[in-house]
């Protein structure tokens, strides 16, 4: 462990009064070099962060390019597309990625590559959205949305593995906290504005949107690329498929790990809540972009609310935070089910649903701060990519065959489905509660 003072000055003084006097100067598990540079590496990495999480906001796959897809008509099953290229393109490459990425000792520049990619995929939706229509401005959305995710994986590799190597434990959650809840309330008032002004729902309106997320992940690029950061080490990096095949030997030969991947993997039933709960407010009422504004509102303010709270708790254990989420997750899709199964026209009830959505949201942003935090603290700085990526492919994985809790709910109803999700969240909090605490000395 380092003991390295930052050099005085006003942000070191900001520095020590939003992340505590109690340890602010000690720095765990990283050098005296980045100890030193810590505070102005703290401030970097949640500028950057919060822009990128704001930009993901304002670009929505759930909600704002479902929305933008339908007014531009194009068909259904594009529409279907896009949560799971969203999601799957942006783990499962990963393992290849983080095998690249160990071969450079300094590793910031994927990060920067990667989310200006990011940015310029964005601003190709927005010519998209005000230049062409029907399926041809899908299938374009959906290609922008695919380069998007790819560069989206590398980015959260080496996003990590940057984050391990600059910031000290006990430091880390608090850092994407604050992130979080900046862009959360950033959310919440486009959120607001659409429920203020919800009949700007013309294609003009979407292009300048996208165009103000694409602006955003080119800024956080350009703050990224001021983080100093320290040189690695670059053994083993370079061969994929040798990379790739010695960690899926790992899952058998570390079981902590294998534990967390599996918690990982049935939490994945909190993120696939809110398209439910949606689908219920539909039947009820119908939507349009006042709901949207409604939905993407409760979603910001449980994000800003809670994010910096969940971080601050995820420095002291990342394990509780995850099984105090899932745990909460899982109490909102039970309820949510024995209404539907015992009361269906309750779910229609003035505000019930936001209120849902309000209670996943928070769940939603403690859990990613959770894991986020558990596996950087856990593998530390020899393993970390290698964790990092072989979870995520995995979970890749899991999202791909979660579009077949679809086909159960189509079979079933939506009120078995909630029940299935819901024991699939308290599964994942029974195995979490095994997972060592990783923040402990």
């Amino acid at each position: 462990m380092a003991d390295a003072t930052p050099a005085p000055g006003a942000m070191r003084d900001l520095y020590d009064l939003l992340t505590g006097d109690d340890e602010a100067r000690v720095c765990k598990d990283i050098p005296d070099e980045a100890c030193r540079e810590q505070p102005k590496s703290f401030f970097r990495h949640g500028l950057a962060l919060a822009a990128t999480k704001l930009g993901d906001g304002l670009a929505d796959p759930k909600l704002v390019l479902s929305w933008l897809l339908s007014s531009l008509g194009a068909p259904g099953y594009l529409i279907g597309l896009l949560v799971p290229v969203r999601e799957s393109l942006s783990l499962l490459p990963q393992l290849l990625v983080a095998a690249q990425l160990r071969a450079f000792a300094v590793r910031k520049w994927f990060w920067v590559v990667a989310t200006a990619v990011e940015g310029v995929a964005l601003g190709l939706m927005a010519l998209a959205a005000l230049f062409l229509g029907g399926t041809i401005a899908g299938w374009t959305i959906i290609l922008c949305l695919a380069l998007f995710s790819l560069a989206r994986g590398v980015a959260s590799i080496a996003q990590k593995d940057v984050l391990g190597k600059t910031i000290a434990k006990t430091r880390r959650g608090t850092v994407s906290g604050y992130a979080g809840t900046i862009a959360s309330f950033g959310t919440g008032a486009f959120g607001l504005y659409l429920v203020a002004f919800s009949q700007n729902d013309d294609p003009g309106f979407f292009a300048l949107l996208l165009t103000a997320a694409g602006a955003l992940f080119l800024i956080a690029a350009l703050v990224f690329s001021r983080i100093e950061e320290q040189p690695g080490a670059t053994e083993g990096g370079g061969n994929a498929i040798a990379f790739t095949r010695n960690e899926f030997a790992r899952l058998g030969d570390e079981p902590t790990f294998a534990r967390f991947v599996a918690a990982r993997a049935l939490f994945v039933s909190a993120a696939l809540l809110p398209p439910y709960l949606v689908m219920a407010l539909q039947r009820a009422e119908g939507t349009g972009l006042f709901d949207l504004g409604q939905l993407i509102l409760a979603s910001g303010i449980a994000g800003g609310l809670s994010s910096f709270v969940w971080g601050r708790l995820a420095d002291k254990s990342s394990r509780l935070v995850m099984m105090a989420t899932g745990g909460l997750a899982g109490a909102t899709a039970l309820i949510a089910g024995l209404l539907a199964l015992v009361a269906p026209a309750a779910l229609g009830l003035p505000l019930l649903i936001p209120a849902a959505i309000f209670l996943v949201a928070l769940s939603h942003a403690g859990m990613r701060i959770g894991r986020k935090t558990y596996i950087v603290d856990f593998a530390g700085s020899e393993r970390r990519a290698g964790y990092v990526a072989l979870s995520n492919t995995l979970i890749g994985v899991v999202l791909l065959l979660s579009g077949l809790v679809g086909v159960f709910a189509e079979l079933a109803g939506i009120g078995l489905t909630f029940l299935l999700l819901a024991a699939c969240a308290g599964l994942g909090v029974w195995l979490a509660s095994g997972l060592p605490e990783v923040q402990a000395d």
